[in-house]
């Protein structure tokens, strides 16, 4: 956790500059989405406190190892403070949709979950990371939500992949 809190502070520095995207999405989208996959993974299987624990985890030591890599540039100062806020209020909001969501079909707690998070996340972030500066800010958290919501629709097949094969394991180790 703590590892996609880092690179994606660090990469939502840079465009992405394929397609005509540049002013549009940053590297960091392409990561972060990783975060709600860990979070619901852990909700899955071993309930929404050790869900908690991972976050609180990754939390603490990702915002300390991007304070670190951040002392000497402002813009990153705020990026990692608009981070470290969005991330927890997104990620403690996912822990409480999806287990709210737990018992419906095996996509829509991850799914739902991810949806509403990530407009959360993406809001805070971008208005705490670049509101005053002269970065198209409304324009990459746009771009950054799409992002979001394309992957946390592609992450449903590892995610469904995961479920099976642990339930088969679970099964064959209690036999």
């Amino acid at each position: 956790m703590a590892a996609v809190i880092c690179s994606s502070n660090y990469l939502v520095q840079f465009p992405f500059n394929h397609f005509q995207l540049n002013e549009i999405i940053t590297w960091g989208a392409f990561t972060y989405p990783v975060s709600f996959f860990v979070t619901e993974l852990a909700n899955r299987f071993f309930g929404k406190e050790f869900a908690r624990k991972i976050v609180f985890t990754g939390f603490f030591v990702g915002i300390i190892l991007s304070f670190i890599l951040s002392l000497q540039e402002f813009i990153l100062s705020r990026i990692v403070i608009g981070s470290g806020i969005a991330f927890l209020a997104a990620q403690l909001l996912d822990i409480k949709v999806f287990d709210f969501l737990r018992n419906k079909s095996w996509f829509i707690p991850p799914l739902v979950s991810s949806l509403f998070c990530s407009i959360l996340d993406t809001a805070l972030f971008f208005s705490i990371a670049f509101y005053g500066t002269d970065v198209n800010w409304i324009t990459l958290a746009l771009g950054d939500l799409t992002v979001k919501l394309i992957i946390a629709v592609l992450m449903l097949i590892p995610f469904r992949f995961l479920i099976k094969r642990i339930k088969d394991f679970t099964q064959e180790a209690s036999n």
